[in-house]
């Protein structure tokens, strides 16, 4: 078999991402003959059929889908590797738009983008801070920082920092309602919900996992809402660490369930895979990975349980 032209992969993803074989030729520049001369040169190549015409649009073949999927990714390799290699590229310049989750945009990622624009003051910063997921092509976004990883092809998912998650309840309510000793306990409680269902099901770490479906009594969008909510002692929360450390430090929060810990939802950057990074977002991206990596986002050796602020109290 001929060796695979990049220059062809580049073509089968934009035919592909733009749903027309004359759209892709267009963003690329050349005549819709010449699109179909190459696009059948690279079936030839690798003996298969990649794309069957419909009347209303193109659609991948089982082999096309594979394709597609190992495209996205060598394109992007071969995009880093570019721009980290190239020098002329490195400049810190033009606009870089991210979007963040409300809570840890405003509390982590808005004050890192101003030390970084510090850094770089020829570069123009948007932050836009929303709960909601977005498209990022049709919003216009070069980067999302996330809950969790995005299982999506059509976007590059990268960790950035660990984010630990946990049960927390004020003292107050711990001491109106009482405090759950188990999981399975859940659904007598006040719970309060981040998101757009009151039904929900929540999930701890264990042999086996164990699921426990939630009847949210207070349910909100915003992450601050439902943070507030616990604090004023309406029920319980489940919230990242990062939101809640100064509270549980405090005790204006306890921690609830310790023993029976909230898996993991790390902090992932989320760019479209057909976006090779710009060198002012991937040195942001960078910098950002650095940065969250501070102390202070690492996991408690200890901090105020319920349990604990309950012995207090006896005393």
């Amino acid at each position: 078999m001929q060796a695979l032209d990049l220059a062809l992969l580049h073509l089968y993803v934009r035919i592909v991402d733009s749903g027309s074989l004359s759209a892709a030729a267009q963003e690329l520049g050349i005549t819709l003959s010449l699109a179909s001369r190459r696009l059948q040169r690279l079936e030839n190549t690798l003996g298969a059929r990649l794309l069957q015409r419909t009347t209303r649009r193109l659609a991948m073949t089982p082999e096309g889908e594979f394709l597609y999927r190992h495209a996205v990714q060598i394109l992007a390799q071969m995009g880093e590797i570019q721009e980290r290699m190239t020098p002329q590229r490195r400049a810190v310049s033009g606009h870089i738009r991210v979007t963040a989750p409300v809570a840890v945009g405003r509390r982590r990622i808005a004050p890192l983008l101003a030390d970084f624009h510090r850094e770089h003051p020829d570069l123009t910063v948007q932050l836009y801070l929303t709960d909601a997921v977005l498209d990022l092509v049709e919003a216009g976004m070069d980067l999302a920082i996330r809950f969790g990883r995005v299982h999506d092809s059509s976007y590059v998912s990268k960790p950035i920092a660990q984010n630990y998650r946990v049960l927390c309840a004020s003292p107050a309510y711990v001491s109106r309602y009482g405090m759950p000793r188990h999981p399975s306990e859940l659904p007598a409680h006040r719970c309060i919900q981040i998101g757009q269902q009151a039904m929900v099901e929540w999930r701890f770490e264990g042999t086996p996992p164990l699921t426990v479906k939630i009847a949210a009594r207070l349910v909100s969008n915003d992450g601050d809402v439902v943070h507030q909510w616990a604090l004023d002692g309406h029920g319980i929360a489940m919230k990242s660490y990062m939101d809640v450390a100064a509270d549980l430090a405090s005790g204006r929060l306890v921690r609830l369930l310790a023993d029976h810990p909230v898996p993991a939802a790390p902090l992932h950057a989320v760019y479209p895979h057909r976006k090779h990074l710009a060198p002012r977002v991937r040195a942001f991206l960078d910098y950002l990975t650095q940065r969250m990596r501070a102390p202070e986002e690492q996991w408690p050796e200890a901090y105020p349980t319920a349990s604990t602020t309950q012995a207090a109290a006896r005393q």
